[in-house]
């Protein structure tokens, strides 16, 4: 918030971003996952959007300092226009690209880790902050240099390069499926390969240890009974359908002594006894 340099401030809001993409890794939640992928995309786009910004503007005064502007939305209105987009979709505005990832990683880090989470809701309130009063001392007030005065605004072959990124902001920000449903399979295979030595047993002689997992709902995906239904789902090609934080209840657990059947994200199916 002090960084009186513009692209100095920037470059943190960018490592901010990648943070964000740890907590999701080290949630291991496939929608956490899935969040944190999706934001290394939002994070090119938005960051070096407003990298390319911040180039254009020092182009024209041949500084980054925060302090010699002010009041540039009166001299060059298309530029402030594009910057502000930008900002709002680097501090994570609900329909522009950032809220995308940044929600999915909140949701599922809060499953595994709620502590962390709510450290992480904290950075995107801070987030906020920072890039806001950057933009208001950068845009707003009067214009106090009279160098400000007479910048050119975007020309064409800016204007268009600004639209092209604006574009894409939006496009992910108010339609993410094409891009979530490309990462499904992926992701699921991913957490089942780490997770295929894990066995989860039911203690049939512990009545206390059978209700307590029955009460338990599945934060991580775990390995799969070997079921004729479950191999035949994770070995189709066909896409996995989403199941997060599926719930057990009492009268679903299996058998004594019998590995408990925990799929994530298999196609329903396989829990129905059939294939497709």
């Amino acid at each position: 918030m002090v960084q009186p340099d513009l692209k100095k401030l920037v470059a943190y809001s960018s490592v901010a971003h990648l943070g964000f993409c740890v907590l999701g890794i080290f949630a291991f939640r496939p929608e956490a996952m899935e969040g944190a992928i999706y934001q290394m995309f939002s994070h090119g786009v938005s960051t070096g959007a407003l990298f390319m910004l911040v180039g254009m503007l020092y182009e024209r005064r041949h500084t980054r300092l925060i302090s010699e502007f002010g009041g540039l939305a009166t001299s060059i209105p298309v530029y402030s226009t594009f910057f502000l987009i930008v900002v709002l979709s680097s501090l994570g505005l609900p329909m522009l690209n950032g809220f995308v990832g940044e929600f999915l990683i909140i949701v599922g880090s809060f499953y595994a880790h709620a502590a962390y989470a709510a450290f992480a809701a904290v950075g995107v309130v801070l987030a906020a902050v920072y890039l806001l009063w950057m933009y208001q001392r950068v845009f707003y007030g009067e214009v106090h240099n009279e160098k400000n005065r007479t910048l050119p605004d975007c020309d064409f072959r800016e204007k268009l390069i600004l639209a092209i990124m604006v574009v894409v902001i939006i496009a992910m920000g108010v339609y993410p499926q094409p891009f979530l449903r490309r990462m499904d399979r992926s992701v699921t295979s991913i957490i089942l390969h780490l997770n295929k030595h894990t066995l989860i047993l039911t203690d049939g002689a512990n009545p206390a240890k059978r209700a307590k997992d029955s009460a338990l709902q599945m934060a991580m995906v775990r390995p799969i009974a070997q079921s004729p239904q479950a191999s035949a789902a994770l070995t189709r090609s066909k896409p996995l359908a989403l199941i997060t934080h599926l719930p057990v209840p009492h009268s679903a657990l299996p058998a004594p002594d019998s590995l408990l059947l925990a799929a994530h994200r298999l196609p329903l199916t396989a829990f129905a006894g059939g294939g497709r």
